[in-house]
Order: C-alpha cells, then structure tokens, then sequence
C-alpha cells in the first residue's frame, strides 16, 4: 500500500467518509466530518498509520489534506 493510499485510509477512517472526498483541498471544517473532535481522531490515526509522533504546531497547522501531506514530509515520510 503507497503512502498516498495510507493517507487516504486514514482520513477515511478518522472522519467516517468515502475517498473520494479525500482530495488535496479538502480543508478542516469545509466539511461536518472533519470538526475539532474528529481532528484529534486523524491526528491519532495518522501517528499510529505513518508511526510518527506530531508535535503540537503540526496538528494545529494541519489544515487541510495537501498540509497533512507536507507537515509528514518532514518526518521523511514521501507521497
């Protein structure tokens, strides 16, 4: 399974919705599924998905899927 499809499982997991909404521009609260509560769910699932430990800037900057993509490059994690 490639990072991107890892990423895309996460998200799904965490916010409880298909993949096909799971594209680069899909942004925090553009959506009902992704509010505070379920942040911290994909924030979770993507530590335990990519085993990283994100520090406290990463979640609050991970805006949206894109962001989420450059905040695990710099855990030398490639899409």
């Amino acid at each position: 399974m490639s990072n991107q499809d890892k990423l895309t499982q996460a998200f799904c997991d965490a916010l409880g919705v298909s993949q096909e909404v799971v594209v680069d521009a899909l942004e925090y609260n553009t959506i009902k599924e992704w509010d505070s509560t379920a942040h911290m769910v994909l924030i979770s699932e993507l530590e335990t998905v990519f085993d990283v430990m994100l520090d406290t800037d990463d979640i609050i900057d991970m805006s949206s899927v894109a962001k989420a993509k450059s905040i695990l490059g710099k855990y030398d994690i490639t899409f």
